[in-house]
């Protein structure tokens, strides 16, 4: 096949629980992942000029704030695409389109995301035929997002948040994104959280799964579920971003079973009890100060796949 189009979900992060800082510049984790259905699409074609001068890949990006994706070596599915070729011990060539709709530098993955959709999408262009374990081991050395990128679903993710656990979840949760104007550092905000704790003399606790969480997915049970979601990033990306507290008040007064700051921000999420409660909620919040767009999702949805 001269060209193959994966479709990947972007993710909430239902329990974000942060341990202390390593050794190793990473945080212990546990990071309950949820993939949603807002989706880029990511298709590796065979170069078409023929030019054997040029870069064996290069990547374009489409749709929202392309301005702020990198079309280099340091975008995300590029280095997925080179660690594949590495990975089959050949140079390969690929033509990497991105087409956006995962908000940018918006705390949903959206870099890893294109990571996992890359390895997919080039594992099917070069015919390697490498299994789903040997694309985990590579997404892991990507970046800790990437491995849930391609198993999609929810899962209870440890370490730095590569190693993974599918969970078991009933039903359908039903979500509003609110997107803030701009992003934020990922980086940035860990750091945060750590200069916070310092000031305040708290000790980062070892970090671990809410049963209550676990609970409420298992059963399917959405408002038990909104009671339940976390994320010790929060007060980090509120420090930084304190616009985001009035859209997480907004989306609480209208009615939310549940909101949080996702992953390191800025993007908010609400939790519906239903589709037509995520459209109405919507609405309400989408003209609250700092607020860039709305969206609705639903999940668990499945992780990066060819399309049809």
């Amino acid at each position: 096949m001269s060209a193959i189009t994966v479709r990947v979900p972007a993710k909430v992060n239902l329990q974000l629980a942060v341990g202390p800082l390593r050794e190793d510049g990473y945080h212990d984790l546990v990071n309950v992942f949820h993939a949603v259905s807002l989706f880029d699409e990511v298709t590796a074609a065979e170069p078409a000029d023929g030019d054997l001068s040029a870069a064996p890949l290069r990547v374009r990006v489409e749709g929202d704030h392309t301005g702020e994706v990198p079309v280099s070596d340091d975008n995300l599915a590029v280095r997925a695409a080179m660690a594949l070729a590495d990975r089959a011990g050949r140079s390969y060539r690929a033509d990497l389109l991105i087409r956006k709709s995962i908000p940018v530098a918006g705390g949903m993955a959206g870099g890893s995301a294109d990571a996992a959709a890359a390895l997919v999408a080039c594992n099917e262009l070069w015919g390697l035929g490498l299994p789903v374990e040997d694309l985990m081991e590579i997404a892991a050395d990507i970046g800790s997002d990437v491995p849930f990128a391609l198993l999609g679903g929810t899962a209870v993710g440890t370490g730095r948040g590569e190693r993974l656990a599918p969970l078991e979840t009933a039903g359908i949760f039903h979500w509003v994104f609110a997107l803030a104007d701009g992003g934020l550092s990922t980086p940035r905000v860990y750091g945060e959280c750590d200069r916070l704790r310092e000031e305040a003399g708290v000790a980062a606790p070892t970090p671990a799964v809410s049963e209550a969480l676990l609970a409420a997915l298992r059963e399917g049970d959405a408002k038990a579920l909104g009671q339940a979601l976390s994320n010790d990033l929060q007060p980090a990306a509120l420090a930084l971003r304190p616009s985001l507290a009035d859209t997480l008040a907004a989306g609480r007064a209208h009615g939310a079973l549940g909101a949080l700051v996702s992953g390191s921000g800025p993007t908010c999420a609400f939790l519906a009890e239903s589709a037509e409660r995520a459209h109405e909620l919507a609405g309400l919040i989408k003209d609250v100060d700092g607020c860039r767009a709305v969206v609705t999702a639903h999940g668990p949805v499945p992780g990066a796949t060819v399309a049809g």
